[in-house]
Parts: structure tokens; sequence; C-alpha cells
């Protein structure tokens, strides 16, 4: 069976795109194992991509403008609405932790979807505890001990420790996939070519 290890954080809009393609890849792969991997954008920047603080201080304005209009273009391709959050960057540590909980519980596609919608479509703040209870009771989590165990040291870790593997994998940004261990690719526009190399294997 071949595998993707899907690495993201809901806090980027490209990797919204880039969620709602790979369900389309798995429906179109049934045998294609997904392997959904948490980690903490910001943390991958900090340690090995700090040069996207700085454009967004000092962005290329030709670029710039560009760059929403291409997000809008995949918004419309993907079939779903991306707008401009008023909080943005988010602190998105606790809705990432969340995506364990879920994990766990067989729920991570829905709740993903959800703390995507919110954010990206509906434009609240998904750091805040109101919004993720909404999202956990939406998705038939029980929220005692979703937000117990998302303060626990050990769902902490769990966040850390995989921010720390792509890095170490050679990560830079989300979303980040691997098919098959090794074969690394960023970006939302890249599921062409990981569907590209399924289909000649």
């Amino acid at each position: 069976m071949r595998k993707l290890e899907f690495f993201f954080d809901c806090s980027s809009p490209w990797t919204y795109l880039g969620f709602e393609s790979l369900q389309i890849l798995a429906t179109q792969h049934p045998d294609l194992e997904i392997i959904y991997r948490p980690f903490l954008v910001g943390g991958v920047f900090n340690s090995v991509n700090p040069s996207v603080y700085n454009n967004r201080e000092n962005p290329v304005v030709p670029k710039m403008r560009y760059s929403k209009k291409d997000l809008q273009d995949w918004a419309q391709f993907v079939g779903i609405e991306i707008g401009k959050p008023p909080v943005f960057p988010v602190n998105s540590a606790k809705a990432m932790r969340g995506a364990f909980v879920a994990l766990e519980k067989n729920c991570l596609v829905d709740y993903s979807r959800a703390v995507f919608k919110r954010y990206w479509t509906d434009l609240t703040d998904i750091s805040q505890v109101d919004v993720l209870k909404e999202i956990v009771l939406e998705v038939g989590l029980d929220s005692e001990d979703f937000f117990n165990k998302i303060n626990e040291q050990a769902y902490k870790d769990k966040l850390k420790d995989t921010t720390d593997e792509l890095i170490f994998r050679g990560g830079f940004g989300s979303p980040t996939m691997y098919l098959d261990d090794q074969d690394m690719y960023f970006g939302n526009d890249r599921f062409p070519l990981i569907e590209a190399k399924l289909l000649r294997s």
C-alpha cells in the first residue's frame, strides 16, 4: 500500500486548499493510506524560514497583488470560500493540538474541515475557546475531554515533536506532503504531481 503523509496547519489558506484537494485524491485512490500530521507552521518559520516574516513586513506589491488573485482563483477551482480573517496571523496551537484528539476519535477530517471553514470562510478567531467549543460540539467530540487533553503537556509535546520532525525532514511550510516516506512535495498545487506519480507506479 502506498502512503501519503500530510503535514498541515489550519492557519494557512493554501493548506485549506491542499486539504480539500487531498480529499479528492483520497477518493480517487482508495488504496492510498493518508497519514495526517498536525504541526505548528510558526515553529517551522521561526527555525528555518524567517523570510516569511520579512515578506509580510516588506511585501513586493505586484507579487502580493497577484498572490491575492491566485488564492481566489484556487479557491474557486477547489470549490471553497477564502476570505480575509481580521486576526492574521492567528495562534493555531490549541486548534492543532485538538487535531490529535480528533485523530484519536477518528474524526480528523470533519474536525479539520470545520476549523479551516471557521477561520477562512466564517472569519472567526480559532484561537478562542468559545469558537473551538462550537467546532468540538459540531463534530461530536466530548468538550470536557477535548479541552482537558489539549492543555496537557503530552499533547503540547505531540505538536512540538511533529513540528521538529518536519524541520528535520527538510520541510519549511504548510502543506508539506511525503509520498512513501522520502518523496517530498510542498504546496497545494502539487497534488497533480503526486497523482501522476501514483498513476505511473
